[in-house]
């Protein structure tokens, strides 16, 4: 039978071989590997086509190991179909360059019904990777996504121009997703969720002012925004799963770039010229740390500093398996000294009346296997370990005035002493397991499960007064298990609709928490060869930001009181319904509702604001009271997209949302949330002018606009006596400031030389300058000590980041 396949592969080889026209500009190798999707089989025999903009195309067919290869592709924008009897057919643009192999593996769907004609359905754009999601989800291209203008490289900001998600924070990359807090949202890596990616990452959080994940280190991957299924769990918000890609198996390359915001260098290629084994290795560091190195001033003494990496190592095995070897990681610092400062002026980071110094560290390595057993079954299994640490120490200063003139106004340090100093450490190992069952055409189940051990070091001090005694505020170490077990059906009942339906169960030990059976529902409908309606809905639940249970209070007798170490999993239920259009040339409208109910919120035991659903996002940790599980909240809107993926050399995305975002603290008040902006809209547009055949200019564009952020009344009395801000309890988020605005512009130009690809580009993040508010801070006043001690906090202003980046071949293929 297999010399009957590859018989079949040659002459289909010979037969559909497309146009063959002189290739006078440069070219470059095109090649992947087409698999069935819920299997990872290899397809045989199935046709790949390059199609150019002239109508000409090229065309080969899949070997007994389901590769294919274009030896010479010109480089450009093409668009690339794959079909094969019986499946549903897959199209993408993709973009070929002198200065690395383009690599693009797919997955094609089998039909449910069998005819002798071939009728197929094409798979389009955009969508998901998980063949379970069905509604609120939306393929993360990491081609399509870097051309976006402001989003700095970092997969969360690019994220946050989908309809839905909030993005109004320069300062931090925090996903707020349909109103949800940050806390709620999950990084997943090769079946394993992992500590939160971020540098300068507050404990508890989910973001950070730069990302840890280099997108030059990723395959595309998926994101979820609602009623997700079950294989994914804790969390309320969203899920956000990253796929790593593998290293070049024939062709060793590298990628270097020197920018504004890092140094970076890529390595890739084959392990040995006898097997297919890969490597794919990463560094990056801080430029800005670099530039004051070399004493170029940019405008803060406050530099922040760090480094990260990512690497993978992939094996194929004789078996037909595999094995990855992967990991990421990252540390940063940052010393925020205002005791160097001689004159009285506003730092960019920082409050004025102390020393701050702050780091984090973060990383993830595992061990990954994945085989397909059979025809019918695909096995994946993980292991990993992660550590992430925050540290910090503050030095209060006892200032005064020196002199003043007109001038300027002078200050010098009489004293200073310790006033704070922590460092929270968790550590973690995880083991994820999932089986993928093709019982027939119609009919796939998955079932698996993940495990997580966790252990905590947290350790927490202050001293409020000079030279007096340390207040133990957390003193916790400890361990606590999670553990997920889900199962997941999917049901094609045609070509034209697919039903899927699960459970997912969730225990964690430390608080001794369990959801037993966390349904999940999804529906998609294609009722025209480009209309489908969709619809989902499921029940979610999410343990507490960890160091929240290991907070304590001190009883008379001066023994350790663990408070809130009980407190339960908030819940929500999310549903969602949908419609989306398709057009000619990759055009795309989508619209969705949704509507959401979270309950189990955690709430202060005494009658306040406070509410969980508040928390996630900014610089600050927060010290809970004795906290209850009877909170409340709501979230509804609408969302749309309009969307005209890459092609033809243009782009434009519009993204719209107006929404609803709610809750009910323990006084029984419906308020809004911290995150309810009431809209927030996208504009994305580019250009590509191509030159000649190795010169392209690129010119894109971004307009954002949103509901400002939530703040309360300060209470100047109590503000005053605390030396910090202090709201008013009951007057909270009752303000909101100025509407959000930003126009960013990015414009780049590329090289293609005849074995490296050469580009500059120029990033101009809020390009218009606008002073949007970011919040109020406690500002005391030492030249004036009776006025009001707080300071509007703008955010980041005109932001130019430049980089050039070059990439190349180094020494020749390797041939199979």
């Amino acid at each position: 039978m297999k010399q009957f396949y590859k018989l079949v592969s040659v002459v289909g080889l010979l037969l559909f071989t497309g146009v063959l026209f002189a290739q006078d500009g440069p070219t470059q190798r095109v090649r992947g590997r087409i698999s069935e999707n819920e299997t990872d089989a290899e397809i045989i025999g199935a046709t790949v086509r390059i199609l150019f903009e002239d109508s000409t195309k090229l065309s080969t067919t899949t070997d007994l190991d389901g590769n294919y290869e274009f030896a010479k592709v010109p480089i450009g924008k093409h668009q690339l179909i794959v079909n094969y009897p019986g499946f549903e057919t897959r199209s993408m643009t993709i973009t070929v360059n002198t200065g690395r192999e383009l690599i693009v593996d797919l997955k094609l769907s089998e039909l449910v019904q069998e005819v002798e004609e071939i009728v197929i359905l094409a798979q389009k754009e955009g969508e998901v990777k998980n063949e379970m999601a069905t509604v609120s989800s939306q393929q993360f291209s990491v081609e399509e996504t870097e051309r976006y203008a402001g989003s700095r490289g970092d997969p969360a900001r690019m994220a946050s121009n989908f309809a839905g998600v909030q993005g109004a924070d320069d300062s931090r990359n925090d996903i707020v997703i349909r109103g949800n807090s940050p806390l709620g949202i999950v990084y997943r890596v090769e079946g394993i969720d992992i500590p939160n990616p971020s540098h300068f990452a507050i404990s508890g959080s989910t973001g950070g002012p730069v990302s840890i994940i280099n997108n030059k280190s990723l395959a595309n991957s998926d994101f979820f925004m609602s009623a997700f299924p079950a294989e994914y769990g804790n969390s309320v918000s969203g899920i956000f799963d990253l796929k790593l890609r593998n290293g070049n198996n024939r062709q060793h390359e590298f990628t270097g770039q020197f920018g504004f915001l890092g140094t970076e260098v890529l390595a890739e290629g084959p392990l040995s010229k006898k097997s297919k084994a890969s490597y794919l290795i990463m560094g990056r560091y801080s430029t800005l740390s670099l530039f004051q190195f070399m004493g170029i001033k940019i405008g803060t003494d406050a530099v922040p500093v760090y480094g990260d990496g990512a690497f993978k190592f992939n094996f194929p095995l004789k078996n037909g398996g595999q094995i990855a070897l992967w990991g990421m990681g990252g540390a940063s610092d940052i010393a925020i000294k205002i005791s160097d400062q001689k004159t009285l002026s506003e730092e960019l980071y920082g409050e004025g009346d102390r020393d701050q110094f702050f780091g984090t560290s973060m990383f993830v390595s595992g061990l990954t296997y994945k085989k397909t057993l059979g025809e019918k079954t695909f096995l994946t299994a993980t292991v990993s370990g992660a550590m992430d640490e925050q540290h910090t120490k503050h030095e209060y200063l006892f200032r005064s005035l020196d002199t003043i003139n007109s001038e300027q106004i002078n200050v010098r340090v009489d004293s200073s002493y310790t006033l704070l100093r922590y460092k929270f450490k968790t550590s973690r190992a995880s083991a994820h397991l999932s089986f993928n069952h093709k019982f027939n055409r119609k009919h796939v189940l998955k079932f698996g499960v993940n495990a997580d051990y966790l252990f905590f070091n947290m350790q927490d001090s202050v001293r409020p007064v000079y030279n007096g005694p340390w207040n133990l505020r957390w003193d916790y170490q400890g361990g606590s298990a999670l553990v997920q077990p889900f199962l997941q059906w999917k049901f094609r009942i045609s070509d034209k609709m697919d039903f899927t339906a699960g459970l997912h169960a969730q225990y964690f030990s430390l608080s001794n928490s369990i959801s037993a059976a966390e349904p999940r529902l999804g529906w998609k409908y294609q009722f025209t060869k480009n209309q489908k309606v969709f619809a989902g809905a499921g029940l979610h639940s999410q343990t507490q930001p960890y160091y929240v249970y290991s907070f304590h209070q001190t009883d008379a007798s001066g023994n350790k009181v663990y408070h809130n170490k009980n407190m339960d999993f908030t819940k929500s239920f999310h549903s969602a319904v949908g419609y989306e259009r398709s057009f000619n040339k990759g055009f795309v409208v989508r619209a969705e509702a949704y509507y959401q109910y979270l309950y189990q919120v955690p709430v202060t035991v005494a009658s306040s604001s406070f509410s969980m659903i508040n928390q996630g996002s900014g610089f600050a940790r927060f010290f809970p009271d004795s906290l209850k599980n009877t909170g409340t909240g709501t979230n509804y809107g609408f969302e749309l997209t309009i969307q005209k993926y890459f092609s033809k050399s243009f782009y434009i995305l519009f993204t719209t949302s107006v929404y609803d975002s709610k809750y009910v603290g323990s006084d029984g008040i419906k308020r809004n949330t911290s995150y309810n902006g009431l809209y927030t809209s996208n504009l994305l547009f580019g250009k590509e002018f191509k030159l000649n055949e190795k010169h392209m200019i690129g010119i894109g564009g971004k307009i954002t606009v949103a509901g400002g952020k939530r703040y309360g009344y300060v209470d100047l009395a109590k503000t005053q006596a605390a030396n910090e801000l202090v709201f008013s309890d009951s007057l909270f988020n009752e303000r909101q400031f100025k509407d959000y605005f930003r126009a960013d512009l990015k414009i780049n130009w590329r090289m293609n030389a005849k074995k490296a690809t050469h580009e500059i580009g120029l990033d101009l993040v809020n390009i218009l300058n606008t002073r949007n508010l970011l919040s109020l801070a406690y500002a005391p006043n030492l030249a004036d000590p009776s006025a009001e001690p707080i300071a509007e906090k703008t955010q980041l202003g005109f932001l130019p980041i430049f980089y050039y980046r070059i990439e190349f071949k180094l020494g020749k293929a390797k041939e199979e």
